[in-house]
């Protein structure tokens, strides 16, 4: 082999070139991997969830017990809810005149969008045409016969598990919302709009919203599906997404670069601003006007982390898509530090929390860990309550300075009327006196005894007090 060293421009190092490499065969293989399109096309909606969000916490974003679409297809622990998908499909087909014609238009509907429905999904599925179809009808029947089960449409069988075991639609509202395990919208909506009966009234999107309901809240309030009429939905995690978005047209709506940082709901209250539950339609609906903060109602339960952490990844992985529901998980994890945040929120009915109270305080700061959020979409709301925030400072600020600065029996006066001030200040008083009281010592014995002639019970019940000991003044 001829290996030539070769000096470097810099004069610092050789570089050391092998002549006999085939310089053709490595252009050759550069020029190829430029051919075509390497970006993911503009179809793609259904994503493998970035590594770097799978590592905090893999539970979350992947299957408990069904598999929807190719992604999760055919592993060994989802294998055997195959079968009650395969009974459901069974009794949607056994209602039409004939089921088995019924089932062959379920796969000519299908195949007709096969190509469109496998461009949904980023990245290669390694299933064959057939095989890729027998997926989507499987599931999409599966899908479409559930919602209409659980809005009592159709019968339910005695003995189906989904309705029967208490586990069974927890594992479902997990499963159907992950972004990996998302089959295209065009997909139920053929295989819906095909085994409509005559009469059916409600639509796909109203059966789905009806099944996830109380996802976010648990307060009862609806969705009408005609927002959605020029909504181009991809998948179910999309709608559920689209469903908080499209009723909130709020003031911090439009593009907002920059963050700020927003109090924790402790510093709210002690700056005199006061919380309201409010109802609304979406849990993102957050306004401050007249020192009241407005806040709809938010459920903290088992899904709840499920939900958020892949609707940040779908907000993460799909071109354009503004960072709505990242921006309401950090605005809540800054209003949520500590154990007194929360049960202020608690206590006004804001947050129904399901969960320990312990997991529930930590459950926001978790979630958005390393997402890029370039546009936060509460920065004027954040702007507005920092302001406010500094005001009711410097208003008491210029209180104290015109009401006690320089005024020194005003403040002998303010902090003989509040103990804890009497109680930190009383041990330091004789030196503060040679300062502020004609007359030094002596006038502080005359204070002291002042003090504990009219308030001495204010001493004693700071003594009971937990983490206080304060002695009475001689």
């Amino acid at each position: 082999m001829n290996i030539t060293n070769i000096k470097a421009l810099d004069g610092r190092s050789d570089h050391v070139v092998c002549m006999d490499c085939p310089t053709e065969s490595v252009a050759s293989s550069l020029e190829n991997m430029m051919v075509g399109n390497n970006f993911l096309p503009s179809t793609c909606c259904i994503f493998k969830t970035p590594s770097i969000l799978y590592r905090h916490k893999e539970e979350a974003y992947i299957p408990n017990a069904f598999s929807f679409g190719p992604f999760h297809h055919g592993k060994p622990n989802l294998t055997e809810t195959e079968k009650i998908k395969s009974k459901y499909l069974q009794c949607l087909i056994a209602r039409s005149h004939s089921p088995e014609a019924m089932l062959k238009q379920c796969i000519d509907v299908i195949k007709e969008v096969e190509e469109e429905a496998r461009a949904c999904y980023a990245g290669t599925i390694g299933f064959s045409h057939d095989e890729f179809v027998k997926i989507l009808v499987l599931d999409a029947c599966f899908i479409v016969e559930l919602f209409r089960k659980d809005a009592n449409l159709v019968s339910k069988d005695e003995d189906d598990p989904v309705f029967t075991m208490s586990c069974m639609l927890q594992y479902l509202f997990h499963d159907l919302i992950l972004l990996e395990n998302q089959i295209p919208w065009l997909v139920l909506e053929r295989i819906f709009s095909l085994t409509a009966s005559p009469n059916e009234a409600k639509s796909l999107v109203g059966l789905t919203l009806q099944f996830f309901s109380n996802i976010f809240s648990s307060d009862e309030h609806s969705i009408e599906p005609h927002l959605f009429a020029n909504q181009e939905v991809k998948h179910i995690l999309d709608l559920l997404r689209k469903s908080l978005i499209l009723p909130y047209s709020g003031e911090d709506s439009q593009h907002c670069l920059g963050w700020q940082p927003f109090p924790s709901a402790t510093s709210i209250k002690e700056a005199g601003i006061d919380f309201r539950r409010v109802s609304s339609s979406s849990i993102l609906d957050i306004r401050f006007r007249n020192g009241i903060l407005e806040m709809p109602s938010f459920l903290i339960q088992e899904t709840t982390e499920t939900i958020f952490r892949n609707l940040i990844s779908f907000e993460q992985c799909y071109p354009n898509c503004s960072p709505r529901v990242a921006s309401y998980v950090i605005l809540l994890s800054n209003l949520i530090n500590t154990s007194k945040d929360l049960d202020i929120l608690c206590g006004i009915g804001i947050i129904d929390n399901w969960l320990i109270p312990e997991d529930s305080t930590k459950f926001f700061k978790a979630l958005y860990h390393d997402s890029y959020v370039k546009e936060f979409h509460y920065l004027r709301l954040c702007e507005n309550v920092n302001g406010y925030c500094h005001q009711w400072r410097s208003r008491w600020n210029a209180f104290y300075k015109h009401n006690y600065l320089g005024k020194p029996w005003a403040i002998v006066s303010g902090f003989a009327t509040n103990p804890v001030v009497v109680a930190a200040v009383l041990p330091f008083w004789d030196d503060l006196s040679l300062f502020f009281l004609p007359g030094g010592p002596d006038a502080v014995q005359r204070l002291h005894g002042s003090l504990q002639l009219q308030d001495e019970s204010w001493f004693l019940r700071l003594q009971m007090l937990d983490g206080w000991a304060v002695p009475l003044p001689p």
